[in-house]
């Protein structure tokens, strides 16, 4: 009878433990304990209405350790503020596992299933916890093939005959185009071999967009370095050891394992968007804290439905062409071109927030951006977090440009609750990110206002690591009063360049960079221009700018038709060691 009675308590424990609960006494603050098993959505709702009826001012969510597998974005409303999410070892996920591999000769092969009742399809794949590389021509970068010649007119690319060989026949293989301070990804519609060249044209929007946009543009044979590209998404091209091809006309699943390899987990992403902050301008999302969560496994699917041709960090055009004869602007040089912007999805996006947090979180396999304050967020801090295994940006803050705002005019709101301000992002490490944009940035802050950035440790990235500004002029905008302290960068442009470790744009009065270190930058062969890199970089418009007792092993700086009051104090070597060894993370 004794051993019933136990285990009959027994049960009853666990049952608590897995199921939500609060301790209501105080009538304030409630605590709400979850596993893997239950609904995140409906413990949100449900804290939601305990603040509704009065029984807590503030609610926590506990997530147990675990995997919390969505299968669309949770959505944080205005009436979810002052709720806090903190979990220990919790993933929240976009990801759906594959299993039933099955071998098939040198490959394995397993069946896509569909999700949430649709067929799906992923530019990602994650085989225990390693990304996967998705089949492309060349393992090693500096074995690329280099474009010929690039006509604009007919809207052809002619590449070497010899690298398309293998992908005559292929239905949905793309291109990755080098071009100065960006790549292109181009879904390749045609190719046609002539004696030993191959004439290829590209599918719509991205085809035309890429012949008439004028920056970034490839490099020409009659330039000392030729753009590169390599080829990806064809079954042909899976012949190394880690790659992977999806087809999605069978729906199977291709992989070359490594010798000997054993695959424990695979998982695809199945969404581009893990949380959404939606707020209005009167009615804002506020005082959520998320703490000690990872966000992983997304994906970003339009460059496989309408391809992606960035203007600069990894936002893209929507249309594009050159301007004959030029446009006149007072107190700016004359503009040659014109353009329109879009913006990739991010793992988690904010619009209308205030004092939204996030704390020793990670962002991890992802295939958009990482964290992105979208628009109109007040003093949000993100603290100890990780970024990492990121395809575009880690962090996003900003606007950069609204899609109706042509890229070049100054962006100054009537409503200055648009502005993205007092926000800071510190403490926090980024390395591995922009591994698929390589003209992505660890922290990209657009038009913005009061941001922080400081004591960041930023390492092996594909460009630039701190960006910070828009709109290549010196017009008065809503920029004013940013920081960027003490950061260390190092390992920057690892495949791009055209860069620094800190860049700048546009006028930003009382914008303070100080005691920053910028060191050991990469040496890619196939760049543009290999010695137009920077560690300091104020470009076209950068007016009212501070940069002082930043640390770099030499003064190669950059000012590129900057503005006024740009104050340069006491950078390079000389500086202070105490500074040096103060700067990243701390």
């Amino acid at each position: 009878m004794k051993q019933a009675i136990f285990l009959i308590s027994l049960f009853c424990c666990l049952s608590l433990i897995a199921q939500p609960h609060s301790d209501q006494g105080s009538g304030h603050a409630a605590d709400l304990f979850i596993t893997p098993d239950s609904s995140l959505s409906e413990t949100i709702r449900k804290a939601r209405e305990m603040r509704r009826l009065g029984k807590a001012t503030e609610v926590t969510i506990h997530l147990a350790s675990g995997t919390y597998a969505l299968y669309e974005p949770l959505q944080l409303r205005p009436e979810d503020s002052g709720l806090t999410i903190t979990g220990d070892k919790a993933i929240i996920s976009g990801g759906l596992r594959i299993s039933n591999w099955k071998k098939q000769g040198k490959l394995w092969v397993a069946a896509v299933p569909d999700f949430n009742g649709r067929p799906i399809d992923f530019r990602q794949l994650w085989i225990t916890g390693k990304k996967a590389t998705r089949a492309r021509d060349v393992s090693d970068f500096e074995q690329m093939a280099r474009i010929r010649t690039y006509d604009k007119k007919n809207q052809v690319l002619w590449v070497p005959k010899k690298a398309v060989e293998k992908i005559l026949k292929a239905p949905y293989a793309e291109m990755v185009l080098h071009e100065m301070w960006c790549t292109s990804n181009l879904r390749i519609k045609s190719i046609t071999p002539q004696g030993d060249s191959a004439a290829i044209s590209f599918h719509n929007p991205e085809g035309p967009i890429q012949f008439l946009h004028p920056w970034p543009s490839p490099m020409t044979p009659d330039t000392k370095h030729p753009s590169p590209f390599y080829l990806t998404n064809a079954k042909e091209l899976l012949d190394e050891p880690g790659e992977w091809y999806h087809d999605i006309r069978t729906r199977t699943l291709y992989y070359m394992p490594f010798p000997g390899e054993t695959i424990r987990e695979t998982i695809v992403p199945v969404l581009e968007t893990l949380v959404e902050f939606v707020g209005t301008a009167e009615h804002p999302v506020r005082n959520i804290t998320m703490k000690g969560i990872t966000f992983s496994h997304t994906t970003w699917m339009r460059p496989s439905e309408k391809g992606h041709v960035p203007l600069q960090a990894g936002m893209y055009l929507t249309e594009a062409y050159k301007l004959r004869p030029q446009i006149d602007r007072p107190n700016n040089h004359k503009l040659d071109n014109q353009g329109w912007l879009g913006r990739a999805d991010a793992a988690v996006e904010l619009r209308y927030t205030e004092d939204c947090h996030f704390s020793e979180c990670r962002f991890e396999h992802l295939g958009g951006s990482g964290l992105d304050y979208v628009t109109a967020c007040r003093r949000g801090t993100t603290a100890n977090c990780t970024f990492t295994d990121i395809a575009m940006n880690g962090y996003v803050c900003g606007s950069f440009s609204p899609a109706g705002l042509e890229t070049h005019l100054p962006y100054q709101p009537t409503d200055f609750r648009d502005v993205c301000t007092q926000q800071e992002v510190s403490n926090c490490e980024f390395y591995d990110v922009t591994n698929e944009d390589w003209g992505c940035v660890a922290i990209a802050a657009g038009y913005v206002s009061g941001i922080n950035i400081e004591h960041n440790t930023i390492h092996d990235v594909s460009y630039t690591g701190i960006s910070l500004g828009w709109g290549w002029n010196r017009d008065l905008v809503c920029m004013k009063d940013n920081k960027v302290h003490a950061n260390l960068i190092y390992n920057y442009a690892q495949h791009m360049y055209d860069c620094a470790g800190i860049y700048t744009l546009g006028n930003q009065p009382g914008t303070m960079i100080t005691e920053n270190v910028v060191r050991d930058i990469a040496k890619p062969s196939y760049v543009h221009d290999p010695v137009h890199w920077f560690y300091l970089y104020t470009d076209e418009g950068s007016s009212n700018i501070t940069l002082r007792d930043n640390w770099t092993p030499e003064e190669k700086f950059l000012k590129n038709a900057n503005g006024p009051g740009n104050v340069w104090e006491n950078n390079g070597p000389q500086v202070n060691e105490n500074i040096k060894r103060h700067a990243g993370k701390q």
